[in-house]
């Protein structure tokens, strides 16, 4: 009788965590979340899986090293899927210490918990490292072997991660990996995460329910993919015969500019960009208004502007194919996803207004 596979994912509540959720059940697998106690909720993204008979959520912190003992010891899991991070680099630099405490000794959290519970030998560990190690890029496109100059708290305690996963690899012939992933997005993503930030804009702009969009750095420069597909590159390292490190990427490079050019036209307004620096506005080139410009505000203390990666060693060792969804048809998704939230929203605001009001004068108790 084959071993059954027993998934446990930290960050079960997030963008990725929620799509490889679905991409292992559909697989067969055994699903376990790790999920903060909070009061409030924050699950909408997985709401959608709760009563699934194969997918369970526990409690537990990645701060708190005996509740990642005590449940890696419950569930025993085959594999686990770090996902679980401070991943906003903005606010890095607000709290440094927090991201420090999640997303580098938390993994470290993870890889003794393992050891704890005696499953060096039969879990598999992934752990979700990121572009920004690379920072202030020493060559471009960079790929596995790319020296890293993490230019960000958020990148200095993901280097931490990697190369704690590494040592663990080496040191106690553990089959834990890191898997550098460059940016992906989704109609999942964070509002609070520039691309999403644009799409939402773009969406409430087109339908009057905001003026401008305010943006940082138009030119950084970002290898953006779907996070959709970059779930199924994870499993597949896990799957892989050895445990190794990999770039996932699309090798595909757009500025923040480009993208939102794209947004606009795909919520209906073509962009006309004048200006320069701090001075450069898009102009919708239909009413002659300004809907986006720049802010100082947004811009970073350390900026990483070049990111680019090269998936050629997914491509060839794991089958991986990093072009599934064009950036174009990410954009389009997005875009699509947020037209209708805000329509929805928009109704939804008017029933509760309509709503007070009847209350107010009465005519309903």
């Amino acid at each position: 009788m084959s071993t059954p596979h027993i998934a446990l994912i930290t960050g079960v509540t997030g963008q990725d965590g929620s799509y490889l959720s679905e991409f292992l059940l559909d697989k067969g697998y055994e699903v376990h979340g790790l999920i903060r106690r909070s009061s409030v909720d924050f699950r909408e993204r997985i709401a959608h899986l709760e009563g699934k008979p194969h997918f369970h959520l526990h409690y537990a912190d990645m701060t708190d090293s005996m509740s990642l003992v005590k449940l890696i010891g419950m569930v025993r899991p085959t594999e686990i899927y770090n996902l679980a991070a401070q991943s906003h680099v903005q606010v890095s630099f607000d709290a440094p210490e927090f991201t420090a405490d999640v997303d580098a000794i938390g993994v470290l959290r993870i890889l003794e918990a393992v050891r704890t519970n005696h499953l060096e030998a039969t879990c598999r560990i992934y752990q979700a490292s990121t572009s920004e190690l690379y920072g202030k890029v020493e060559e471009v496109p960079q790929n596995e072997q790319t020296p890293f100059h993490p230019y960000s708290p958020y990148a200095v305690a993901k280097l931490y991660g990697y190369w704690i996963v590494k040592e663990y690899r080496e040191a106690y012939h553990m089959f834990c990996c890191s898997g550098i992933l460059f940016n992906h997005e989704s109609e999942r993503r964070g509002e609070t995460f520039v691309t999403r930030k644009i799409t939402l804009a773009a969406a409430r702009i087109a339908q009057g329910k905001q003026d401008c969009l305010y943006l940082g750095n138009l030119d950084s420069l970002r290898d953006w993919g779907y996070a959709k597909d970059y779930v199924e590159c994870m499993w597949l390292i896990l799957q892989h015969d050895k445990p190794e490190d990999f770039v996932i990427a699309t090798g595909v490079q757009h500025t923040v500019r480009e993208f939102a050019t794209l947004a606009f036209r795909y919520a209906g307004i073509n962009l006309r960009w004048e200006g320069a620096g701090v001075d450069e506005k898009g102009i919708d080139q239909a009413t002659g208004k300004v809907v986006v410009a720049v802010s100082p505000d947004f811009y970073r203390p350390t900026d990483v502007v070049n990111l680019l990666g090269d998936p050629t060693k997914a491509k060839n060792e794991l089958g991986w194919n990093p072009q599934s969804t064009s950036f174009e048809r990410l954009v389009e998704i997005m875009v699509s996803h947020d037209v209708r939230k805000v329509a929805a929203d928009h109704v939804a605001g008017v029933m509760r207004t309509n709503l007070a009001e009847y209350l107010e004068k009465g005519l309903v108790k």
